[in-house]
């Protein structure tokens, strides 16, 4: 994701990190520890998805994960203060569907809107940002993000007519009606904890994400924003996308020399936190690089102020 000239706007809206699962697919590597956890090239994967809420404006963030695991995610984030943010913690005893994430976060929500994150999506491209903080500015109804790929069958399928307006959401289906995948990040009003509550559980005994769209969409109350080529979306489930994503990660980096999703780095800009902040931040990390990154960030503002 790109956080230069992000707009610093906070937004009222709640968040949620849903970094459950067992991992099967990434085995043996997931066998005694979160996927969610395991390094995405230089930094946690949960770095993504909580440097994507940060970025959309959301400071009161729930990460939801295993019992075995979530200790450990409360060791690695803290309470987020060190970010200007606050992070809750509770426990998903055992996977039973996306939507399940705002039945166990309901006394979190609260009477707020919220948005949900998958655990293991990276999302990356200019304007990202702007978009971001429009869909956390949502006053009713769900705003969710259609992508362009080539193998909707894998994903929730979004189909539109000439318009625009959606016609159907239809979750891993055989034949796809059309490219358009519906990204794991869903932004809500207040309406879907009950709504999840009516849900009946698919043929895999899951609280189905795209089943709670549909809702919205029977509602006339379901946006769709479509996420352009200049965007990347990047799933972290398989080995080999994670090696494509740390790959991809790398050369954004490399090539730049600015880093992909570095909550300290976007606390700072987003003005959650000042440049002492962020100096007291780095200097313990400077024997990684990582330090010396987010002081460089320090000397340039100097430079260019």
């Amino acid at each position: 994701m790109l956080i230069i000239n992000c707009q610093k706007l906070t937004s009222k809206m709640k968040g949620i990190i849903l970094a459950g699962g067992s991992g099967t697919r990434l085995h043996p590597n997931t066998h005694v520890v979160s996927k969610q956890l395991l390094p995405v090239y230089d930094k946690p994967m949960i770095y993504y998805p909580l440097s994507t809420l940060m970025l959309s404006g959301i400071k009161d963030i729930l990460v939801i994960s295993t019992p075995k695991d979530l200790p450990r995610f409360e060791e690695l984030l803290g309470d987020g203060s060190q970010w200007g943010i606050s992070l809750s913690y509770e426990v998903q005893p055992k996977p039973e569907g996306l939507a399940q994430a705002f039945i166990i976060g309901e006394e979190f929500i609260g009477n707020d809107n919220v948005a949900l994150i998958l655990g293991d999506n990276i999302f990356y491209g200019q304007g990202l940002s702007e978009k971001l903080q429009n869909a956390a500015g949502l006053k009713s109804g769900a705003t969710v993000f259609g992508y362009y790929v080539q193998d909707p069958e894998r994903y929730g399928v979004v189909d539109f007519d000439e318009e625009g307006n959606v016609l159907s959401l239809e979750e891993k289906p055989d034949n796809p009606k059309s490219n358009y995948a519906v990204v794991g990040l869903y932004y809500y009003d207040n309406k879907v904890v009950q709504r999840a509550k009516t849900l009946e559980p698919s043929e895999r005994g899951e609280l189905e994400i795209t089943d709670l769209n549909k809702v919205y969409l029977e509602n006339e109350e379901l946006s769709v924003e479509l996420m352009g080529r200049g965007t990347a979306w990047l799933d972290t489930g398989t080995h080999d996308s994670m090696l494509q994503a740390a790959n991809f990660v790398q050369t954004i980096e490399e090539r730049q020399g600015l880093k992909v999703a570095s909550p300290e780095e976007v606390a700072w800009r987003m003005n959650y936190i000042n440049s002492d902040d962020l100096k007291k931040l780095a200097e313990p990390l400077q024997k990684s690089g990582y330090g010396d990154y987010l002081l460089n960030l320090l000397k340039q503002q100097k430079v260019t102020a």
